[in-house]
């Protein structure tokens, strides 16, 4: 009786027609669903050419998307390991294989071992090959030829529990791990090898019920060795001589196939049996690591793991709180954010940059759920919005169990080393490690201050050397020839347009257009740009330059701003991208020409330079909050000067982290989304207002709800209560119930709501609890909340307890999101004049009864109006502890006269500035300063902050 032949073939076949319908129907829903495989070939042995072309072949008919990799023989270690890290790093690549037997100059173990796991589709990967070994294991992917023979066994109804199987050979490829496959399978398995005597190979094999033969040597196991009605899986695939073939040789496997076909009862045939299912669970592994890949894309990971606050009463200092948490390695609080290791720069243990090609990679999902905090009018103590912010999405993600993402800006070290203190939040509910957070962070700052300030040296150097140059000489030194040869910088190119030469060869400027292209003619008076430092300093806020007997006379009075207040943190805070920031800075307007044109940062030649100085400044860095969750930081542009709002790529990328997959019911969305808290500085009628009417223009997104900061404390100031300040011990009306006086003060509250709606959106009121208050006075909040039009009002107790005292406030902001009684708008329409739309600002959302133009601001009107800048949205620099201009005037006053002193360009990052009454655009210092409390001590850790 003979044998019958296991079809390796038509199994593969069917493997194979399942693969491609498969990704057909996961294409019919998703056409961006596309399997890639790349291989890598090192040298031409012609077998493995042989392979690598079977593999293209095969890849091709099943649509998966295949590429070779051809690197030469003499191939670096290092060179090779490079290429897999880059593919390791690419989302659009599902399955690396590299191509075996390598020259023996690489070490194949460190090759293969350099595959992520999960796109080592070979499954040869030190994580694949331990998981198969060990009981209970789960590997990424199954090696392909062990996984092909049990498909065939169980294709050929062969049962393998409580049989006897040996396996021949020991080879990382076929012998281990099918020894491990029969072995979970529940077979009794003997693996023998090259030193198992002949004599005690006969007698495993006399007793095996299934025997796989994969040692290399052809025809090796005879008939007459096997067991009566044996299964046999012949991995062999062997060259023996034949003069009878066109090739000279032909393939056999490791068992005698003549001899075995009488005895055994199923045997796979050499080629056809093993071969064929080879290739085919390649293709299989690719298309399970492409679903995986999506799916990972698509879905939303859920927050599991929070760190444990231990609470203490009385709450001790931020930074004992903050020293006090353990936090997760950077990549860890990443990894259960969804972030992939490859999209992941760390800066240390506890912080890092995360990569644009998120936003690649997540674009189909639907977004998340976008949250706003902002505040009432403040007083100088600060109403915990930060503090709020933070625990909210403490609740969200470490009780709630959502994805969640805080968003917020980088503090300056001018505040944190001032009067007001850190932005890290504070008590149980702050951003870790505080110390790391409020100092530098990653150096976006930095970047920024030396990015102004390049721009700033350029603008006056550029006036010296036009002031003492000719056209020809300056034009040869701005376009020097390069070993003979002349050409345009990018930058230059832009400025030919602009001046309408369309001309590329230097050499072919008439002396006309040498003199247009090299004369900016800038009117020093007009110069907008001013140097920044990252620092309160009250001495620099004017100051005269070129006083240097080098610089001929050339003086000019300026000053300094902050760095975050620099049109660059604004252009940080607003692009969508590193091509979209490079045209912002070209486009800063830095001052007029004598004959009113507007002189641009592209014009200097200088917008390729800050872009290469902002280049890594332009990717969110990602830190954690006291319990675990994820934290944007990102971007700080100054709250009462700029946009006072943490980055779009930012809240972008967080918003599709936390987004999920288009194919899911409305329900479903609702369980799985995430949601993504971000605020904006001080109170809602500055930060709010220009969140929605500056940032969403540039995003083209719109919050889900708007939760608005209150604290009893200052809405008693607004009520009419003694003044509050920084250092000084509060008054009686501020540690004792006092009803009349909140509900008086209540008003500054229910103006911010007013407004708040004005933009269609729900409003919730954080009530941000404090130790003096009472209940009753919270009810009182509420009360008056609620008859403002807030969907309402939350005791949130986030300071004390963490995100566990703020659960209630995450569940009405969760309720909220999901109203259906919302439709965003804008304030104002960009096409009104430039007054207009100051009017609408000033009246509608401060109370104003009028808006005076001084002089200087009335002919910032004239000039932009006539630059054609006038259709850009207004930002309005302003005190943050009044609706109006004057600090003086609390609660909601009304009908006052707005004044505005000046009007500032910021083109590169979309809108105008104008300034209102005496606001400084860089702080002084107070008498007692944060920074006389700073010490670090002799661990190295810093001492005395907040």
């Amino acid at each position: 009786m003979s044998a019958q032949l296991i079809d390796g073939k038509t199994v593969a076949l069917q493997l194979r027609q399942k693969i491609h319908l498969e990704i057909q129907q996961i294409q019919s829903k998703h056409a961006d669903f596309k399997p890639n495989l790349t291989i890598i070939q090192v040298g031409a042995r012609p077998d493995s050419s042989t392979y690598v072309k079977m593999k293209l072949k095969a890849a091709e008919e099943a649509a998966i998307d295949c590429h070779l990799i051809s690197l030469p023989e003499d191939v670096t270690e290092f060179e090779l390991l490079s290429e897999i890290a880059r593919l390791n790093a690419d989302i659009n690549v599902d399955g690396i294989l590299v191509q075996l037997p390598i020259p023996a100059h690489l070490d194949e173990t460190k090759v293969t071992n350099a595959v992520i796991a999960d796109k080592d589709v070979d499954g040869f990967g030190p994580h694949n090959v331990g998981e198969l070994s060990k009981k209970g294991g789960a590997p990424l992917f199954l090696p392909c030829t062990p996984k092909g023979i049990m498909q065939l066994l169980e294709a050929s109804n062969v049962e393998v529990a409580g049989k006897n199987a040996v396996v021949m050979g020991r080879s990382d490829i076929v012998g281990r791990p099918v020894a491990n496959l029969l072995t979970k399978a529940n077979a009794n398995v003997t693996v023998l090898h090259s030193k198992t005597p002949e004599d005690a190979l006969k007698g495993h094999l006399a007793i095996a019920d299934i025997v796989v033969a994969a040692i290399g040597v052809p025809n090796y196991v005879k008939g007459d060795w096997l067991k009566k009605g044996a299964v046999v899986i012949d991995v062999g695939a062997n060259f023996v001589d034949d003069s009878s073939k066109k090739s000279g040789s032909r393939m056999v496997g490791d068992v005698d196939f003549e001899s075995a076909l009488p005895v055994a009862s199923l045997i796979t045939p050499v080629p056809g049996g093993v071969g064929p299912m080879t290739v085919a669970n390649l293709l299989d592994n690719v298309v399970i690591a492409a679903k995986r890949h999506y799916d990972k894309n698509n879905q939303t990971p859920q927050f599991t793991n929070p760190l444990k606050l231990k609470l203490e009463k009385p709450v001790p200092s931020d930074f004992e709180i903050s020293r006090a948490q353990q936090p997760k390695r950077i990549n860890q609080v990443a990894e259960e954010a969804g972030i992939l290791d490859s999209e992941l720069e760390p800066f240390g243990f506890y912080k890092a940059k995360v990569s644009l090609d998120i936003l690649k990679r997540l674009e189909n999902k639907v977004n998340g759920k976008y949250v706003l905090v902002t505040g009432i009018t403040p007083t100088p103590l600060g109403e915990g919005k930060s503090t709020t912010t933070v625990g909210l999405a403490q609740a969200l993600g470490a009780h709630l169990g959502k994805n969640v993402f805080a968003n917020v800006r980088q503090p300056s070290m001018g505040p944190t080393f001032g009067i007001k203190g850190g932005a890290a939040g504070g008590g149980y509910s702050q951003v870790i490690p505080m110390d790391e957070f409020n100092m530098h962070v990653t150096g976006d700052i930095h970047a920024i201050s030396m990015a102004n300030n390049l721009l700033a040296a350029a603008i006056d150097t550029r006036i010296f050397h036009e002031n003492t140059q000719k056209d020809a000489a300056l034009y040869k030194r701005l376009v020097p020839a390069k070993k003979g040869v002349r050409t345009f910088p990018i930058s230059f190119q832009k400025r030919l347009q602009k001046l309408g030469i369309n001309k590329t060869n230097p050499d072919d400027l008439t002396p006309e257009e040498v003199s247009k292209f090299v004369r900016l003619d800038i009117d020093p008076e007009t110069i907008t740009w001013r140097r920044v430092v990252d620092c309160n300093d009250r001495f620099l806020r004017g100051i005269e330059i070129g006083q240097a007997p080098t610089e001929k006379g050339m003086t000019r009075k300026t000053g300094f701003d902050i760095s975050v207040a620099s049109e660059c943190m604004a252009i940080l805070a607003l692009c969508t991208s590193l091509t979209d920031m490079r045209e912002r800075l070209g486009n800063m307007v830095v001052a007029a020409s004598r004959s009113g044109e507007p002189v641009t940062c592209e014009d200097i030649g200088c917008a390729g330079a800050l872009t290469a100085l902002l280049k890594d400044a332009i990717k969110p860095n990602i830190m954690q909050t006291l319990e675990g969750t994820p934290v944007f930081v990102h971007a700080g542009p100054f709250a009462n000067i700029s946009i006072g709002a943490s980055s779009v790529l930012a809240d972008k990328m967080a918003l599709k982290l936390a987004g999920t997959s288009p194919d899911l019911t409305e329900e479903e969305r609702q369980k799985q989304e995430g949601y993504v808290v971000t605020e904006a500085g001080f109170d809602f009628t500055m930060g709010g207002e220009r969140f929605m009417n500056i940032k969403c223009r540039a995003s083209g997104l719109a919050p889900d709800v708007i939760v608005i900061v209150a604290t009893v404390r200052a809405l008693k100031v607004h009520g009419g209560g003694p003044e509050v300040k920084a250092g000084a011990p509060l008054a009686s009306e501020y540690t004792q119930e006092n009803v009349e006086l909140l509900r008086a003060g209540c008003s500054n509250l229910g103006k911010h709501i007013a407004n708040a709606k004005a933009y269609g959106l729900p409003v919730v009121v954080a009530i941000n609890k404090m130790s003096s208050d009472s209940d009753k006075e919270h009810d009182v909040i509420r009360e008056e909340s609620l008859k403002a039009g807030a969907v309402d009002a939350i005791v949130s107790n986030h300071w004390e307890e963490g995100g566990q005292g703020a659960i209630d406030l995450a569940k009405g902001v969760i309720e909220a999101s999901n109203s259906i009684d919302k439709e965003f708008k804008f304030l104002y329409d960009t096409a009104p004049s430039v007054e207009e739309k100051i009017n609408i600002i000033a009246k509608e959302m401060y109370g104003a009864g009028e808006v005076e133009l001084l002089p200087e601001a009335q002919k910032k009107v004239e000039l932009y109006t006539k630059q054609g800048f006038a259709h850009l949205p207004i930002c309005i620099a302003k005190t943050q502890y009044s609706l109006s201009h004057d600090a003086a005037l609390k609660g909601v006053p009304s009908g006052f006269k707005f004044p505005i002193r000046d009007i500032r360009a910021s083109v590169g990052a979309g809108y105008l500035y104008a300034l209102a009454a005496e606001i400084q655009t860089i702080p002084g210092l107070p008498t007692h300063c944060g920074f006389m409390n700073v010490e670090v001590n002799e661990d190295g850790e810093i001492d005395g902050m907040f």
